[in-house]
């Protein structure tokens, strides 16, 4: 049985996890101390207006129905963030995406780390306008 994460904290918790990017999506997963497979789904407001999210969200929500009774990790969390290009993604296609990224994450495979962004200031410095 899964469950839905609703705290902001297993949400950043999860963050810290290991990080499967694809096209229309990013798969977090992170261990989360036998509470099960649990997931949750972000959405930003760069992906679209509330109609497109609500779209994206749905499908996010079946596309997770689906594999993590058989494929999610166990005692795992489980977070699905929106890419730009997920929104006329075809299903099937995400679908094997997902796949792909759970079994990255369940041989504890993921991206690099991204380096951290400092703030808008230091990287304008020395360019000339």
């Amino acid at each position: 049985m899964t469950r839905v994460l609703t705290k902001r904290a297993d949400f950043l918790a999860a963050n810290k996890g290991l990080r499967n990017a694809r096209v229309g999506f990013v798969l977090l997963t992170r261990p989360n101390g036998n509470k099960g497979v649990r997931y949750g789904i972000t959405v930003t407001k760069k992906i679209g207006n509330a109609v497109v999210r609500n779209r994206m969200k749905r499908r996010f929500r079946e596309l997770l129905r689906d594999a993590l009774p058989g494929r999610g990790l166990p005692d795992h969390d489980h977070v699905l963030i929106g890419r730009a290009g997920g929104v006329e993604r075809d299903f099937q296609t995400m679908a094997q995406e997902l796949d792909v990224a759970l079994e990255r994450a369940a041989k504890g495979r993921g991206d690099p780390r991204r380096a951290r962004r400092g703030p808008r200031s230091s990287r304008t410095k020395g360019v000339i306008a």
